[in-house]
């Protein structure tokens, strides 16, 4: 206990009543597993930044794990904010608004298990932005945005969509009777016709593959190539000229990355940014009306190295910051 109070004195705590709870959050590995080491509660205040997991990928369709994707970003988080404040930021996340860890949200696997996520996800999205919160989703998979946003459009109207990601998910895939059926690669056409996002004020950036687009898709696409011939700051610049003071909702594939700096995901793709690049361009968006966002796609399975992880707790903790700035 003697080494246990040093660093109670070392921290400026009270080493005979904070020793135990300084020590825990010093030590990365130490502690409870909630995102940064935040709360865990349900209690939602106005005002909260409100960090849920999303543990489902029943909606992949190449390579299945990123269920484990919350888990692992909550676990890096303790690293990646260990000295705060986290660079390149100046401002202290928890200063101006409350973060809590909300836990967990799920349904139970089986049949009809796709309409109940749409359904939970988009329930507790309502609620929580009813409350006067904003959320950080981690998944999980790329199916989710679209209960989450339909949640926030019930409290912030249509948003515009900031989609970084290599693939574009605007598949319009029907069964026979013409109804939709939905998995992570369906989200950015389904949200535009159902009226939750303004595609006219919404950006798919980083886009390295081909998808078809529905007669209502919209969507200024900024390729990887094209985005890499510039700065992240040019990009957020276009990005923002194309918001024009909406409401935003950032969902953040972290397949976006390039394959060298996240190989943890389902359907990774080649010639994409760096963790760097896409950190400078989170940066750069500072002052956008952020009303929500979502990092997804984190699959352990294929991370041998934590590498994924650690970039996804980084970018997790600037899409943080984004909320922080935006109320």
């Amino acid at each position: 206990m003697d080494i246990v109070k040093l660093i109670a004195n070392q921290r400026g705590g009270n080493p005979e009543t904070d020793a135990l709870d300084i020590l825990e959050g010093y030590l990365p590995f130490a502690g409870l597993s909630t995102f940064m080491k935040a709360p865990y509660t349900r209690d939602v205040q106005p005002g909260d930044i409100v960090v849920m997991g999303v543990p489902f990928d029943a909606g992949v369709t190449n390579r299945p794990g990123t269920r484990y994707g919350p888990r692992a970003i909550r676990e890096q988080s303790y690293y990646a904010t260990e000295f705060p404040p986290v660079y390149p930021w100046t401002t202290m996340l928890g200063d101006r608004h409350r973060i809590i860890d909300f836990g967990d949200v799920t349904p139970f696997p089986g049949t009809g298990v796709m309409d109940m996520i749409l359904e939970l996800t988009e329930q507790v999205s309502t609620e929580i932005n009813a409350a006067g919160a904003r959320i950080l989703t981690l998944g999980g998979d790329h199916t989710l945005p679209i209960g989450l946003v339909r949640g926030v459009a019930k409290t912030h109207g249509p948003v515009a969509l900031v989609h970084l990601d290599s693939h574009q998910d605007s598949y319009d895939v029907r069964d026979e009777s013409g109804a939709r059926m939905y998995n992570h690669g369906v989200f950015a056409t389904a949200l535009v016709e159902d009226g939750q996002v303004d595609p006219a004020r919404s950006t798919q950036a980083y886009i390295r593959t081909s998808q078809p687009l529905s007669p209502k898709g919209g969507y200024d696409i900024v390729h990887a190539n094209d985005a890499l011939d510039m700065t992240p700051e040019a990009l957020a610049e276009r990005i923002k000229a194309r918001i024009d003071g909406a409401p935003v909702y950032l969902t953040l594939d972290i397949d976006a990355l390039d394959p060298s700096c996240a190989p943890g995901t389902g359907t990774p793709v080649p010639g994409g940014p760096t963790t760097a690049d896409v950190r400078r361009l989170l940066k750069a968006l500072e002052g956008i009306n952020l009303v929500g966002a979502d990092l997804v796609e984190v699959n352990p399975l294929f991370d041998p190295t934590g590498m994924t992880s650690v970039a996804a707790a980084y970018l997790a903790a600037d899409l943080c910051h984004l909320l922080d700035a935006s109320f």
